[in-house]
């Protein structure tokens, strides 16, 4: 064994600064925090090269006597407490002294401070004081952190591209402003200002500062106390909602942390308000008194530990609950309407170019195109989201335009009448006549005389009986009953449909009237950007518009006529939520998206030429027995079950008995 030595103070700073300091992002949480600290009414913060650079912040906080300045930079350096007690009551947001030590041994770093006075500037590179001198300084600190990361060339390699340490730096920035709205704080990377909030004390200003004032506006304020706890802040409107929980801070005593238990309290104030898998905008402040939690479980100080947490966490579920039951939760409809309005006259014009006359023949692929929209406005009007569209599948024609039928009011529609034709004659595949007989003779025969034919030896060859409860199709053959969850059946004719068109990206593209124009805050605007890529090997051009906006002006020709929108904002979603995909799983996951959203869902009551569309397709499919999600589709019940459940072959064997 080797003989034991103390550690000399730069390489256990060094140590030190692997828990502390993670990425440029830690840098600018430490010395934000220590302006705040300093009582600062501005802080400027100033990053090049996603601060790989250099990061500077600026503010005008009481600043540090020259005397003490060197000493500021040891290791558990500290005026934020003083004796043993003070851990219990700690009202700072940082107190272990180990940012500016830690900062310091891995970079270079300048410092110009003046409590009101004469300054003071010190540069310390490596852990190692280079100067220190008098300087001229207005009140407050001006810090500057250079080469991070100079001396452990190790650290460097697991950074991530510098729109990504760029974004951490913009949440943490984010963050910070939300917990404390009345310092007006700035962002500036490369010379171009990121974010400003105008330091007033209005929260909601803030919120609107960095998620958009349209959404700032969709968000209700909350407010509930007890003799522990005071909760206030801002929620957003149900239809207001993100595919993460990233948009939800919680802040405790001005702090920003992370909690799963008050975080899960959120969602469940909303209850079954939330469609699964989004979740609501959020800024909850949590004020207590500091003997009621342990900010000192972690060195970043974002984890920490509440006494009566259970407790709390049913106070900001109650509170949440109690906000949402006072307001009206029916969507703007002004703006559903407008998001799939069309121009009265190309839709008439669409509409003359669509024979309703019942007879063979075939629709043009732009014919489907033009009618697909105003199909979808109505579909719009006529159903609730739940219902879904009925097929996204391909037609028999060739194309590669997926034919969409839509629900039982629809279908009176002309524009939806010449999808429907495509199922009634000839060419379509099912319902190919018998020889000497017409196409109306063959849609009105009965579901039990038209047995399904199956090509793969694998399916079943199945005979549709009907179906039960809007939700489950019943089918039998020689071997039994079978039983499909058309949803699930649905999701998975979608999911390959979607699989290949989204995998065979080509240049088919269709040109929007109206381009889509998506805005996005700063931090989920530079996600996007470094993903740009992976978005346009799918076929999604995105087009920078302005400071923290995309324009759209062309999607794949597979995107559903009337939801171009939100299908984007869905893939976009993808790339923010997981930013470590590679192309081939953005395809896959987006597949299984497209697939499920498109599905018909339960209690949605199918004719029998819809049903039989359905299992038909599915029968053509690669995998026809599981959904994307691993679900079986269909069950199998044969005669011997029957049998069994209904005691028959109990019944048959004393029958024989008694005979004997």
């Amino acid at each position: 064994m080797a003989a034991i030595h103390e550690l000399s103070a730069v390489l256990s700073n060094q140590i030190a600064a692997g828990e502390v300091i993670e990425r440029p992002a830690s840098v600018v949480k430490e010395l934000v925090e220590n302006a705040i600290d300093a009582g600062s009414h501005e802080i400027d913060i100033i990053v090049d090269e996603a601060g790989l650079k250099s990061i500077e912040v600026i503010d005008d906080g009481s600043g540090i006597e020259g005397d003490q300045l060197e000493l500021a930079f040891h290791r558990h350096a500290t005026s934020k407490i003083v004796d043993r007690r003070d851990l219990f009551k700690v009202h700072s947001l940082g107190f272990r002294g180990e940012a500016l030590p830690s900062i310091a041994s891995i970079a270079d770093v300048e410092m110009v401070t003046s409590t009101g006075g004469e300054g003071q500037a010190i540069h310390i590179s490596g852990g190692k004081v280079i100067s220190q001198k008098p300087s001229e300084a207005r009140r407050g600190t001006d810090i500057t952190v250079k080469d991070l990361f100079y001396n452990v060339p190790a650290r460097l390699k697991y950074m991530k591209s510098l729109n990504t340490e760029l974004s951490k730096i913009v949440d943490i920035v984010n963050r910070l402003a939300l917990g404390h709205p009345q310092i007006q704080i700035s962002l500036t990377h490369n010379n171009r200002e990121l974010m400003r909030t105008a330091g007033r004390g209005d929260l909601r200003q803030v919120i609107g500062s960095i998620y958009g004032m349209n959404k700032a506006g969709k968000m209700l304020s909350i407010e509930n106390s007890d003799a522990d706890f005071k909760v206030s802040g801002y929620v957003s409107l149900p239809e207001l909602t993100r595919a993460s929980r990233n948009y939800m801070t919680i802040l405790l005593n001005g702090r920003y942390i992370k909690n799963y238990q008050l975080t899960k309290a959120i969602i469940e104030g909303y209850g079954s308000k939330l469609m699964v898998g989004r979740y609501p905008v959020a800024v909850v402040n949590l004020e207590m008194d500091p003997l009621l939690v342990d900010v000192n479980v972690h060195p970043t100080k974002q984890e920490v530990r509440i006494s009566k947490e259970a407790q709390l966490g049913e106070m900001i579920s109650a509170t949440i609950r109690e906000r949402l039951s006072q307001q009206n939760l029916i969507p703007d409809g002004l703006t559903n309407l407008r998001r799939g309005q069309v121009d009265p006259k190309q839709v008439a014009q669409n509409l003359a170019a669509v024979s309703t006359t019942r007879g063979p023949r075939t629709i043009s692929q732009s014919t489907t195109q033009s009618a697909a929209p105003h199909a979808e406005s109505t579909a719009q009007h006529k159903q609730t989201e739940a219902s879904g569209a009925l097929f996204d599948q391909k037609p028999s024609d060739g194309t590669d335009k997926p034919i969409v039928i839509h629900s039982k009011d629809e279908l009176n529609s002309p524009a939806v009448s010449a999808f429907e034709e495509k199922y009634q004659q000839p060419q379509t595949p099912f319902n190919e006549p018998v020889p000497g007989t017409t196409a109306s003779a063959t849609s009105k025969q009965k579901p039990q005389e038209t047995e399904l034919i199956d090509s793969q030896d694998r399916f079943p060859n199945l005979v549709y009986i009907g179906q039960f409860h809007g939700t489950y199709l019943l089918a039998q053959s020689d071997e039994g009953l079978y039983i499909l969850d058309q949803h699930a059946a649905q999701e998975r004719v979608n999911y390959e449909y979607y699989r290949e068109a989204i995998g065979e990206v080509s240049d088919d593209q269709q040109r929007l009237l109206v381009p889509i124009v998506l805005d996005y805050s700063t931090s989920d605007m530079l996600k996007i950007t470094d993903k740009l890529a992976t978005l346009a090997a799918v076929g999604l051009h995105l087009e920078q518009f302005g400071p923290n906006s995309f324009i759209l002006r062309q999607h794949p020709t597979w995107f559903k006529a009337g939801q171009e929108a939100d299908t984007v904002k869905e893939m976009i979603d993808w790339v923010l939520r997981d930013g470590h995909l590679t192309v081939a799983q953005f395809r896959e996951k987006t597949a299984i998206m497209m697939s499920c959203k498109r599905a018909i869902k339960a209690n949605h009551h199918l004719d029998d030429q819809q049903a039989k569309a359905l299992i038909e397709h599915l029968k053509t499919a690669e995998n026809p027995f599981n959904c994307p999600h691993g679900r079986p589709v269909l069950i199998h019940f044969t005669d011997t079950d029957m049998e069994k459940m209904f005691k028959r072959i109990q019944e048959s064997h004393r029958s024989l008995r008694s005979e004997a």
